[in-house]
């Protein structure tokens, strides 16, 4: 797939989601989860209503028709036809005449961003509502209202989605995002839009070492469910994931860390952040965020961080009407593709790795790997043209000695003062010489 290809898929993907009036439950998020099983191979279930996850009980099934509230003179105030923020997300049905006193209640809306319509659920509490921008609130005339829901609530199920990119050994790299909320850009489709850019990507990786799992659940109930069937399975094979959020606005890429400190995926990021390559990093905290808080749980602690760009909380649409297209772009999508398909490059390769020649140095000249002609001179620069000055064999040395497999590529290249991605290839070459091995981590 070309990057124009790639770019005009998601922007039509985007296109098709945005109008869905998703949540957790209900068609919205299963014709979601349809759509992205169209270009990429899920695999679909979920958890009954009223099955007790852990602390969590499934909540019934919601589907939302259509909701309008009509004023005083019989003109519509808002309509959910229109924009599905309009509607408060869970909300009970209702057709009754309210006066305006007794409609602010059910109102929202946000005084500090009075151009906006906020987004509001309540899944776990029956009430209903409506939201609307500020401005508009505050222009409602006295007199009576018709609020108009027609919605249902019925036993059905929290659905989660799946699928795994085998590698060469069944370690695995968690990949996980959200889908739940209806039209928004950067705080919902972001992530999912670039958990498929990443499929496509890695799947023409011409090898894996991990085997890759992806995960596309609802927000928090759906992780949760997740975990509650394949929580076992992730603790025994997981050694390294990533939620992904918040992907397509102007920021630059940042790295929410994972509860276990000495994670691959933190010390990746530190090293990242130490070798001047742009990566905000965030300490892990369990008081905001998305789903790791649940996969860093003390009862999991899976080695799971976060990969975000404009972060939920830090911009003025987050969980309003002002994150749309025009904040989130489909270049800055890509853009997250390409940084975090460099970062899970190097963590399915950062070992650890084995030095199959444990007495001494091997000899590196029979293999084309020192300099033929050796001197003063050659050590500080190397001759043949071989090498860049002392560096690739310095890298070279420094990776016999440490692939001991209690010292991984993220340690080797802190040592060498560079990335990981810069001995990627000194590692083929010793690996196609026999010279190192990662046996250690096959099956």
């Amino acid at each position: 797939m070309t990057s124009n290809e790639e770019f005009q898929l998601l922007d039509r993907l985007f296109d098709r989601l945005f109008p869905l009036l998703r949540s957790i439950t209900g068609e919205g998020i299963e014709q979601s989860l349809k759509i992205f099983a169209e270009h990429m191979p899920l695999t679909i279930s979920g958890t009954p209503s009223g099955t007790e996850v852990f602390d969590w009980i499934v909540p019934e099934q919601w589907n939302c028709r259509s909701a309008r509230l009509i004023g005083p003179d019989g003109r519509v105030v808002c309509d959910m036809a229109d924009s599905n923020l309009h509607v408060l997300n869970y909300s009970e049905p209702i057709d009754r005449q309210l006066t305006l006193q007794e409609l602010q209640a059910h109102l929202h809306s946000l005084p500090d961003q009075p151009d906006a319509v906020p987004y509001v659920t309540s899944y776990y509490r029956r009430t209903w509502g409506f939201c609307l921008s500020h401005l508009q609130r505050q222009s409602l005339p006295d007199g009576l209202y018709r609020a108009q829901i027609d919605a249902d609530f019925s036993a059905g199920r929290v659905p989660m989605a799946d699928t795994l990119l085998e590698g060469r050994t069944n370690r695995e790299i968690l990949l996980s995002s959200y889908l739940c909320h209806p039209s928004l850009a950067n705080n919902e489709l972001s992530g999912p839009l670039v958990l498929l850019g990443l499929y496509q990507r890695i799947a023409r990786w011409p090898q894996r070492r991990h085997s890759f799992r992806f995960a596309l659940n609802p927000e928090t109930i759906g992780s949760l469910c997740y975990l509650k069937r394949f929580g076992d399975h992730l603790k025994t094979h997981v050694d390294a994931g990533l939620v992904l959020t918040c992907l397509g606005g102007p920021g630059e890429l940042s790295f929410k860390a994972s509860r276990r400190e000495g994670s691959l995926v933190n010390r990746l990021a530190t090293l990242w952040n130490k070798r001047g390559r742009p990566l905000g990093l965030r300490p892990f905290t369990p008081v905001n965020g998305s789903d790791e808080r649940q996969y860093c749980s003390p009862g999991f602690d899976l080695p799971v961080g976060q990969m975000a760009r404009s972060i939920y909380g830090n911009y003025d649409g987050y969980h309003n009407s002002l994150d749309s297209k025009s904040f989130m772009t489909i270049g800055a999508l890509i853009d997250s593709i390409d940084k975090i398909e460099v970062f899970l490059r190097e963590i399915d390769n950062a070992g650890p790795w084995y030095n199959l020649v444990q007495h001494g140095e091997p000899q590196l000249g029979r293999r084309g790997l020192y300099p033929t002609t050796n001197s003063a001179q050659t050590w500080k620069t190397s001759s043949d043209d071989v090498f860049d000055g002392r560096v690739i064999l310095d890298r070279i040395l420094y990776l016999l000695n440490y692939s001991d497999g209690m010292h991984d590529l993220i340690d080797i290249a802190d040592r060498c003062d560079c990335m990981v991605s810069d001995l990627l290839n000194i590692v083929e070459r010793l690996n196609v010489a026999s010279l190192i091995t990662d046996q250690g981590t096959t099956k």
